[in-house]
């Protein structure tokens, strides 16, 4: 295991910081525990550069923010393997995302080594090393830290230093690198990160169209998200999303009525919680006609001859990702080769930008019947109609 640092104090933080910030890229990843709380409880934060590498302890008497402003700066390239609850982790403690960034997982896609692809297989795939996991299950929470664990977390921001220049070298090489940038904006866009009360209801599956229904459900799933933020509890602790969807399809009569809600504790017909959801409830008003979703469009009714088109669809990407050494996911998804098979063309990724050029253009051609399948050679290929 090569050397680190492990960093307790502020002044070692900010020497740290002053060297990173000259370093061509910094790879990032973070521990955290997250199974009883509202907000990932972070426990560890490893970085490093080509030249050194450090685990931070958040739970030390110190300030976290020179890490975090490097973390967040604009000129500082960050390097990270399936970034999204790290990227969570940032926004909550900063209101940013860290910007550029580069996730080698998805990369991974581009350069033809799979679908969500381990960070195991990442450092098998480039270094041919076998990551010892032994650590994975470990409680980050607990103080003090052995030996063991922080060779296992050090590791996964060391051999990213080492995969990043060889991954960026495919991509070039590939001509490859603008495929990322829709994904990369999409991961550190700051409204997938933003649980604002308001919003909340949004996740909360919901069949109804009833403008007062889903006003009650937008009341009380702010009511909930502002409980959970509070007592810094997971929302399914405080109600779960069944039980506030039935609340607000069938809303009770009063607090007394709390009893007999399936999913509730019958003490809620008198305590302050009960109280609290029962005056959520009398607040709400009916949603305006203007915040009511669209029905969600599902899935595509097929006939007979469109499922056959989606099938030879589905064998096209397959055969297109094969000879373009890309992960089929980063070019299509099932859902979008049903909708162009449906007859559907706005809207579809797989019609716009390198996605057309590798994929789209044959898939429109063999929907509109001006292409179509040919063996030759024992090689699936796409001929033109007529030829």
């Amino acid at each position: 295991m090569a050397e680190y640092q492990f960093i307790t104090d502020t002044a070692s933080l900010k020497d740290l910081c002053q060297r990173l910030e000259r370093a061509p890229f910094v790879t990032v990843d973070t521990e955290f525990m997250r199974e009883s709380t509202y907000y990932p409880d972070l426990c560890l934060i490893q970085v490093a550069s080509p030249d050194e590498a450090a685990a931070v302890d958040p739970k030390a008497d110190m300030d976290l923010s020179p890490l975090l402003d490097l973390i967040t700066r604009a000129e500082v390239l960050k390097v990270m393997h399936a970034a999204g609850q790290d990227v969570e982790i940032i926004y909550n403690r900063t209101g940013e995302t860290p910007w550029p960034l580069f996730d080698t997982q998805i990369a991974a896609m581009a350069l033809g080594l799979g679908e969500q692809v381990s960070y195991a297989t990442l450092v098998s795939h480039y270094l041919g090393h076998t990551l010892d996991k032994g650590a994975r299950f470990t409680d980050w929470g607990r103080r003090p830290l052995d030996q063991r664990q922080l060779d296992y977390a050090i590791a996964d921001v060391t051999h990213l230093a080492e995969i990043f220049p060889k991954m960026l070298e495919g991509l070039k090489q590939t001509g490859r690198g603008d495929w990322l940038d829709e994904d990369m904006q999409r991961l550190t866009d700051p409204k997938n990160y933003a649980n604002e009360p308001e919003n909340a209801w949004q996740r909360v599956k919901f069949p109804g169209r009833n403008a007062e229904a889903l006003g009650r459900l937008k009341a009380l799933a702010a009511w909930r998200e502002r409980e959970a933020q509070a007592k810094d509890l997971p929302r399914g602790r405080i109600v779960k999303d069944e039980t506030l969807a039935d609340l607000a399809g069938h809303p009770p009569k009063d607090q007394q009525a709390l009893s007999r809600v399936r999913g509730l504790s019958k003490t809620w017909a008198a305590n302050d919680i009960g109280e609290r959801l029962m005056k959520a409830l009398a607040d709400a008003e009916p949603m305006p006609k203007s915040e009511i979703p669209d029905k969600p469009r599902g899935r595509p009714r097929l006939n007979a001859d469109s499922s056959l088109v989606a099938d030879l669809l589905k064998l096209l990407l397959k055969v297109r990702a094969k000879e373009a050494d890309v992960a089929s996911r980063l070019i299509g998804r099932a859902e979008d080769l049903e909708r162009l098979a449906a007859g559907e063309r706005s809207g579809l990724p797989l019609l716009e930008g390198w996605r057309y050029d590798v994929f789209g253009a044959d898939a429109l051609a063999l929907v509109e019947g001006r292409r179509s399948f040919a063996v030759k050679d024992g090689r699936m290929v796409m001929t033109e109609v007529g030829d």
